[in-house]
Order: C-alpha cells, then sequence, then structure tokens
C-alpha cells in the first residue's frame, strides 16, 4: 500500500471508527502552527506537536523521545498503534513525513500522509473545522527499541564504508555557502553525502512525484534506490521526505536523527564544503 493518501480517498473515509487524522505542521520560521490548527483544521483532526513529542533534555531540537514517552504523548492525543492514522501539514508535504516517520518507528502499523496536505484540501473545497479539540485518550503500544534510526557513530561508520547518506537540505546550505540557522552549526556537509533537496521529490503543487518521475529524482542525484540509504537534513524533518519518498518506491531507509545540528554543531566531525 502506497504511504499516501489523496484528498479525496481520505474524504471518503471521514467518519470511519478507527480512523486518526493528525496536524503535524511545524515551521522553521518560528510561526504558530498550533494557532494555524484552530483557524482551520480537517474535520475530526487532532494537533501533534513536533516539539512537545520530542526527548526533553536533548540539547538537540526535536530528537525521538523514548518509546515510553511517545507512547504516553501520542496515547494523550487518541492514538492507538492499530488505528488507521493519517498525517497531514499546512505546507503541503513538509513536517508530516516526520511524525509518519516517528509514529512507523514506534509501532504504528497503518500510517499514511495525506498528498499535498491542508492546501490540496482546500483545493477540492472540503470541509474544515476550527478551534482547540480535546481527544479522548488511547492507549499506544510503542516498540522498544525502534528500527530504522540511525546515531552519530553509525553515519560514521557508514561514510566510512562509502555507503550512501543522502542529504535533504538546499544546496547551498549543503555546499556550505548558505549560513546555517541554529547557532554554533558549521555550514557545509559530511564528506561523501549526496544531496537531493526534499522539494525535489515535489511537485509544483506540494504533492509527490509518483512513479518514474519520482524515481528519476533520485538517480539524477546519483542516489541508487536498490543500495541501502541513510537520509539527513538541519534537525530530522525533511529527511524524513526522502524517506517517505523511497517508501512509496518499496524501499526502506535509516533516518540520522541528529542530523545536522548534531553533526555540524561539533568539534570532532569532518566538514566540507563546495
Amino acid at each position: 500500500m502506497s504511504p499516501l493518501i489523496s484528498v479525496d480517498d481520505l474524504a471518503a473515509q471521514l467518519g470511519r471508527p478507527d480512523l486518526r487524522i493528525l496536524d503535524a505542521s511545524w515551521h522553521l520560521d518560528g510561526r504558530d502552527a498550533r494557532a494555524d490548527f484552530e483557524r482551520a483544521h480537517l474535520p475530526g483532526a487532532v494537533f501533534f506537536d513536533l516539539e512537545a513529542v520530542s526527548h526533553p533534555s536533548s540539547p538537540l531540537p526535536h530528537m525521538l523521545p523514548t518509546p515510553d514517552d511517545f507512547a504516553r504523548s501520542v496515547g494523550a492525543l487518541g492514538v492507538a498503534e492499530t488505528d488507521a492514522v493519517v498525517v497531514y501539514d499546512t505546507a503541503g508535504l513538509f513536517s508530516a513525513a516526520r511524525v509518519w516517520w516517528m509514529l512507523r518507528v514506534m509501532g504504528a502499523v497503518s500510517v499514511r500522509v495525506l498528498d499535498g496536505g491542508l492546501p490540496a484540501w482546500h483545493r477540492r473545497g472540503l470541509p474544515v473545522e476550527s478551534g482547540p479539540v480535546a481527544p479522548t485518550p488511547a492507549r499506544f503500544r510503542s516498540v522498544a527499541t525502534p528500527a530504522g534510526v540511525a546515531d552519530l557513530e553509525a553515519v560514521r561508520d557508514r561514510l566510512a564504508q562509502g555507503d550512501q547518506v543522502v542529504d535533504a537540505r538546499g544546496a547551498p546550505r549543503f555546499r556550505g555557502e548558505a549560513a546555517e540557522p541554529r547557532p554554533g552549526v558549521r555550514p557545509g556537509h559530511m564528506p561523501g553525502a549526496i544531496n537531493l533537496p526534499y522539494n525535489r521529490l515535489l511537485k509544483d503543487d506540494g504533492a509527490m512525484r509518483r512513479g518514474a518521475d519520482l524515481a528519476r529524482a533520485f538517480a539524477d542525484a546519483g542516489v541508487d534506490v536498490d543500495r541501502p540509504v541513510t537520509t539527513t537534513c538541519g534537525s530530522g524533518v525533511t529527511a524524513a521526505v526522502l524517506n517517505l519518498g523511497l517508501a512509496e518506491l518499496g524501499r526502506e531507509a535509516d533516518l540520522y536523527d541528529g542530523s545536522w545540528a548534531e553533526w555540524g554543531g561539533r568539534a570532532d566531525t569532518p566538514v566540507q564544503t563546495g
């Protein structure tokens, strides 16, 4: 089954007892995504606060929480691991992929991303709701040891072995021509990494490219989808768009959770520019 769902298919499923819809909007510029949610959200949706459902003591941005903490947070949103979950965001396809990835690595069995997000829903003229939401809590049973997550040492090893580490940041940041948005983080990229900006997987309307068109985006960047891939980005958000694209092609990848916020913020990691 595709990890994506169209607005028409989702609209036809509204009212399904096990359907849970999450607005996973998050903005790098600090815009208040919860306020956006309260102005307009999909019928029955609840707001997934990416910053709040993160490791509370990590110095790195929105790192995965422990499985127990994740289970408590997501259960409080009314989501069980057996529910049919659809995640969307207000950008089209941006932070929703990160929450899709989080849910999957933590044990959710059925998670899809709304292709084109809220903008696509609006274009079809479909109904929205407004105001805060108080979900009925559920029990989410998370896995004890999440799979699909790479740490810094794993990425070091994979680069040393010549494995594919694919960076979803824009080309100017990858080349070190643009300053990083986080203080103390060096510009540039990991030596040996491949650059594939996440938006190259998207069409002009913010929906995911499909089939041969999607496969060509990976191939044009020099990524062999038949070999293992580890994704990375600035802080682990847009890397998940690459994971989503690979899943659409029937492939799986690990995601480096610390991403460039960790690698570029250390003094003992090599950095290349150009």
